[in-house]
C-alpha cells in the first residue's frame, strides 16, 4: 500500500512557519484533525497556519490546531494569485497539501513557499518539491483481487490518505510519528454555545430546560442526492425516537435542502416535536453547538456524521452507493450501515450503484442501529 515517494526536499532542518492547505468539504476537513493533531505536539514551538476556505474556519475555531488560518477561495483566474498574496507575508517554509487540486499546489508556489509536499493528482507533481504517489486498487488488498477497474484509486481512508502525507514530511525531518492516529477532534467557543442555545429558544426550547431535553438530531441531506436515504423513512424514524425514547428531533440542513427537510416533516405524525433547523440562521459555528447538546445523530455520509465523532456523540450513518472505506474514522460509538453487506470485500460499491443503493438500507436497521446506540 506504501507507494514510494520522489523527493527533493532541501535538507532535515525543521521549519519554523508551516502552512497546511485544508479540504474544502466539512467531513474531509475534521478528518484532518487526528493528522493536524500530530503535527502540533511533533513540531513544538512552531507556528502552523492553515489555508481554509470560508466556512472551515468556524468548524475549526476554538481549537489549538492551527496559530491563523488564512481563509479565502481560490475561485476565477486570479484566485490563485489573491490567495498567494494573502498567505506570502507569512514567509512559511513549508505547506502540507492535504488537497489534490491543481490550484492549491499552484497557490504555494506562488507565495513562495519553498518546499511543498502533496499527492500525485490533478497534473499537479512539477509544482511540489515532494509528490507521493496514491495507491491504485491493483496495488491493495482486497481490491487487487477484482478485475473492476483496477487502475482506480484505492479506497484509503481520508485520515489515513493525511496521515501518511504527514508522515512522510516528519520523517524527512528525523521525527518519528505515532503508530496510531488519535481522534477527530473540534472545539467550541463561548460565542458558538451561545449562540446554539440562543437558536434552540428561538425554536421553542428554553434555555433552562435545554440541559434536561433528550435531542437527537438527523441530516437527511447530502451533497449527492444519491446517498440521500427516502425523507419517509428518516420521518419514520423521528416518530419512533419521540415515540419510545422521548426525543425532541432537530433536522438539518444546509440552505439549499429546506425543501427536502420540509418534505420529511410532513410525513412525520409527531412534527410537533419535530424542529426544523433550516428555518433559522445557522453556521457552521453554530451547528457544533447545536451537535454538542444531542443524544444522537442520524445521518447520510455527510458532515454532520464527522463533527458527531469530533464531539463523542453516538452516530448511525447511512452509506450508499458510496463505499464505506473512503471515510472510515476511528470512533467507536458509530454503527456504520451499508445497502448491501453481501457486497464481496475486493468490491468498490462506488463501481455497483444499483446493487449499493442507500434505498436498499431498511427502516428496521437504522432503528435497531438507534436503540444499540442509545
Amino acid at each position: 500500500m506504501n507507494a514510494p515517494a520522489h523527493s527533493s526536499p532541501p535538507g532535515p532542518r525543521r521549519p519554523t512557519r508551516l502552512l497546511v492547505v485544508m479540504p474544502s468539504w466539512v467531513g474531509d476537513a475534521v478528518m484532518a484533525t487526528p493528522t493536524l493533531r500530530i503535527l502540533r505536539e511533533m513540531l513544538p514551538g512552531a507556528f502552523i497556519g492553515g489555508l481554509v476556505r470560508p466556512g472551515i474556519d468556524q468548524l475549526l475555531s476554538g481549537s489549538s490546531l492551527f496559530d491563523e488560518m488564512h481563509v479565502g477561495r481560490a475561485s476565477g483566474v486570479m484566485g490563485p494569485k489573491r490567495l498567494a498574496a494573502k498567505v506570502r507575508p507569512r514567509r512559511y517554509e513549508a505547506a502540507l497539501l492535504l488537497t489534490n487540486s491543481f490550484s492549491t499546489a499552484l497557490i504555494t508556489r506562488l507565495a513562495g513557499v519553498p518546499r511543498r509536499i502533496g499527492y500525485e493528482r490533478d497534473a499537479r507533481s512539477f509544482l511540489l518539491t515532494d509528490h507521493l504517489t496514491p495507491p491504485r486498487r491493483r496495488e491493495v488488498e482486497p481490491y487487487k483481487r477484482s478485475a473492476t477497474d483496477p487502475g482506480a484509486w484505492a479506497p484509503i481512508p481520508a485520515c489515513n490518505y493525511y496521515f501518511r502525507l504527514a508522515t512522510h514530511f516528519l520523517r524527512s525531518l528525523g521525527v518519528e510519528p505515532p503508530a496510531e492516529l488519535g481522534p477527530l477532534e473540534l472545539a467550541t467557543t463561548p460565542d458558538d454555545d451561545r449562540a446554539a442555545a440562543e437558536l434552540l429558544e428561538a425554536a421553542g426550547i428554553p434555555i433552562e430546560s435545554q440541559r434536561r431535553t433528550r435531542f437527537a438530531l438527523i441530516n437527511p441531506g447530502a451533497n449527492d442526492p444519491a446517498k440521500r436515504w427516502p425523507p419517509d423513512r428518516f420521518a419514520a424514524l423521528a416518530d419512533y425516537l419521540i415515540e419510545h425514547h422521548s426525543m425532541t428531533i432537530l433536522v438539518n440542513g444546509s440552505p439549499g435542502e429546506r425543501a427536502l427537510v420540509t418534505e420529511l416533516i410532513a410525513h412525520a405524525r409527531h412534527a410537533d416535536r419535530i424542529i426544523n433547523l433550516t428555518q433559522h440562521a445557522m453556521t457552521l459555528a453554530t451547528l457544533k453547538g447545536v451537535v454538542r447538546r444531542t443524544r444522537l445523530v442520524v445521518t447520510n455520509d455527510t458532515g454532520p456524521r464527522h463533527i458527531a465523532a469530533a464531539f463523542s456523540i453516538p452516530v448511525v450513518t447511512l452509506f450508499g452507493p458510496t463505499d464505506r472505506r473512503w471515510t472510515t474514522i476511528p470512533f467507536e460509538d458509530e454503527i456504520e450501515l451499508v445497502a448491501d453487506p453481501t457486497l464481496p470485500d475486493e468490491e468498490v460499491a462506488n463501481d455497483h450503484p444499483d446493487r449499493c443503493r442507500i434505498e436498499n438500507i431498511g427502516l428496521g436497521d437504522v432503528v435497531a442501529a438507534a436503540n444499540t446506540l442509545l
